[in-house]
């Protein structure tokens, strides 16, 4: 279990601004303990630039860095966070295992295409 992770997502979004507000409330107290840490990425469009991680690549997909600085993308993140959240690790360990994480990660990635073409239209950036 990594001893800190840090979640870059868009509060542009409203779906993830709230998925991500439900989540830090289950997370209360690695949250208040430093080893979860969430952060606005419009309010620093540049954290991940030494990725090569633009803005828009956050906008469209959970990024995250664990405690040895690994860049971590979409589905694998949620995956991550339902690891650390109590009572949730079940989902973790069934959409994160080796036969399901494929299918995982279409369907994220699939579903926050969807979601970043609908902000879009609707002007959040």
């Amino acid at each position: 279990m990594p001893t800190h992770l840090t979640v870059y997502y868009n509060t542009r979004c409203p779906v993830c601004d709230a998925g991500i507000d439900w989540q830090r409330n289950k997370l209360l107290a690695l949250v208040r303990s430093g080893a979860v840490d969430f952060k606005d990425i419009n309010e620093q469009p540049d954290a991940l630039a030494q990725f090569g991680v633009s803005l828009d690549d956050i906008r469209r997909r959970l990024h995250a860095t664990d405690e040895s600085g690994r860049l971590i993308v979409g589905a694998d993140v949620a995956i991550a966070l339902w690891r650390l959240t109590p009572g949730e690790g079940w989902l973790a360990a069934l959409s994160g295992n080796r036969v399901a994480l494929p299918f995982t990660r279409f369907v994220y990635d699939r579903f926050a295409d969807l979601l970043f073409a609908w902000n879009k239209w609707y002007g959040r950036w």
